[in-house]
């Protein structure tokens, strides 16, 4: 059985790195998913927010009893001086919804997870807040699920969003956690304005996952060693 369990919000986010993986569907919880898995590693791509990634990491608990949960994908920068396509892997992850932290144990500086898209007023707060680097909307939910089964619980987060990029897309999450393209797409075309923000976010997107998926492979590699000790 997998002995390392990944979960991400988009497919997006780690297309490279699990095309050639096998795949399954799986149902958990009335929701069908992708299950990929290579050699001591699955992964599933739960959606956006922290229900969809509660229900995810439960959902890759019961398929592939892993020993280790990862929760990875794209941060936005609370720290002016991150980057697109840096890598963060945080020691601490707080919930900002009821201020709960987990200690990953490994890695560097906090991450925050937070209920929607931080814009730029909203990235100034959480900094100000909880004195993070970053913000996402899984990792937290991740690692109480993990941590409610027992299970050991990472993030290893790629930033697609600097401190003062403006999100166009905070209102286009659906109730499940899917991201709705078609409707952002149509919200995008009607909206001049918007064209080369997407457009930034698109090119920062493609960057950012293939540094992630770089990275993922990297870590399963460490990980698949330490796990044979």
């Amino acid at each position: 059985m997998p002995r390392i369990g990944i979960v991400a919000a988009l497919e997006r986010e780690v297309a490279p790195l699990v095309r050639k993986w096998r795949v399954r569907t799986v149902e958990h919880d009335g929701r069908r998913y992708q299950l990929f898995e290579n050699g001591e590693a699955a992964l599933i791509c739960g959606g956006m927010g922290a229900e969809a990634a509660r229900r995810a990491t439960e959902a890759i608990i019961r398929e592939a009893l892993p020993a280790v949960i990862l929760s990875v994908g794209f941060v936005g920068a609370l720290d002016p001086a991150l980057k697109v396509g840096e890598v963060f892997e945080p020691r601490t992850v707080i919930n900002a919804g009821d201020g709960v932290r987990t200690d990953t144990g490994c890695g560097h500086g906090t991450l925050v997870s937070f209920s929607a898209v931080a814009g730029r007023a909203q990235k100034e707060k959480l900094r100000g807040a909880y004195s993070a680097a970053a913000v996402d909307m899984e990792a937290a939910a991740v690692a109480q699920g993990a941590e409610l089964r027992g299970v050991r619980f990472g993030a290893l987060k790629v930033v697609s969003d600097e401190a003062g990029f403006a999100m166009p897309m905070e209102d286009f999450i659906a109730s499940d956690g899917r991201f709705c393209l078609t409707y952002f797409a149509v919200h995008v075309a009607t909206r001049p304005w918007l064209w080369g923000t997407t457009i930034a976010l698109a090119r920062n997107s493609a960057r950012a996952s293939r540094v992630l998926c770089v990275a993922l492979e990297e870590y399963l590699s460490r990980a698949t060693k330490a796990l044979a000790v």
